[in-house]
């Protein structure tokens, strides 16, 4: 989900952007990391790309259950009760990114690229397009839809959601990013209202290959709050450090997060 500013979509200007920018990009893969210590590392990274000392950079995470409440998201975006969400295991986290509220947790792929950009929407559009490329290396055939609105900023299997995307951008450095669902528990969607879309059916990687086992289980099961990375996680986080990186013309360059020049507290 994204809100963005009235801007035009401009290839002259993408492409201005992408001559003007470093043409690496540095890729720090951090495992799982708590949602608010996430947001303090991309503060930290982006206070160094704002001042040049780093590159564009790409951190790709895992998080613990967490919803994460966008500038434009709505208090009856969670029905429940707080306790409620508490009692799940469920943390709530309101943050300055645009669009309204979505849900990371285990087995999902979220990617936080710190670049430097002069156009929204242009970025937004790339971003997309690189997610569907990646998706498109697992066999899914994945798609935009910038006709239907900002809403529908993200990336879907014919109506099905598969990817979400919002971002923050504060001179011209973006943080926040993108999340992949591939195996994770798809439970806590159906407990609220994802990107302020009531009804809208969320789906993943393997709900796609009708594999379920991780993403459908008994309704009395409870929310799996840790686990093991999957082989199909890593996977599809190679092809998107991949087609992220041609998408934007940069040159990958993968990197311990000793590369980023952060204290140990800020790193992890």
């Amino acid at each position: 989900m994204a809100e963005a500013p009235d801007h035009c979509t401009s290839a002259t200007r993408m492409e201005s952007q992408r001559n003007s920018a470093p043409r690496e990009l540095l890729v720090v893969r951090l495992g799982t990391v708590e949602y608010r210590a996430a947001l303090e590392l991309q503060e930290a990274v982006r206070a160094r790309r704002q001042a040049d000392e780093l590159p564009d950079v790409l951190l790709l995470v895992e998080h613990p259950p967490v919803y994460t409440q966008g500038r434009r998201s709505k208090p009856e975006d969670l029905p429940f009760r707080p306790e409620w969400y508490a009692k799940q295991g469920i943390d709530v986290v309101p943050v300055r990114r645009g669009g309204q509220l979505t849900y990371h947790g285990p087995g999902q792929l979220v990617g936080y690229p710190i670049m430097r950009i002069d156009d929204v929407i242009a970025y937004l559009r790339t971003m997309e397009e690189a997610l569907i490329a990646a998706l498109g290396d697992e066999g899914l055939v994945a798609r935009n839809r910038p006709e239907d609105g900002i809403e529908y900023t993200g990336v879907w299997v014919e109506d099905r959601k598969i990817a979400s995307i919002g971002v923050h951008v504060a001179h011209h450095v973006t943080t926040h990013g993108f999340a992949v669902n591939v195996d994770n528990d798809m439970r806590p969607f159906e407990w609220a209202i994802a990107c302020g879309l009531d009804g809208v059916r969320m789906t993943s990687v393997t709900d796609e290959r009708g594999e379920t086992q991780l993403t459908r289980p008994p309704g009395t099961e409870p929310l799996t709050l840790e686990r093991e990375p999957s082989p199909g996680l890593a996977q599809l986080a190679d092809h998107v450090v991949a087609r992220f990186a041609a998408a934007f013309d940069r040159t990958p360059v993968e990197a311990a997060a000793d590369a980023l020049g952060l204290s140990a507290s800020s790193a992890r």
